[in-house]
């Protein structure tokens, strides 16, 4: 459920060049990784820093 939500939030409330950066950041190490290796709370962290920059570029625009 909690995935959906996140996926809902990100394709709709996110600008596309975010999400791509967030898809640049985040796929390689997911492809390359096994699941139980994965540390999930890094690959979080990751995502809210591309938004955060995004967003901090946004508003000095």
């Amino acid at each position: 459920m909690k995935n959906r939500l996140a996926r809902y939030f990100f394709h709709n409330y996110l600008p596309n060049e975010v999400m791509y950066g967030i898809i640049d950041k985040l796929l390689p190490p997911c492809i390359n990784t096994e699941n139980e290796d994965l540390d999930i709370d890094e690959l979080v962290q990751w995502g809210i820093e591309i938004i955060n920059r995004e967003l901090a570029n946004k508003r000095s625009v």
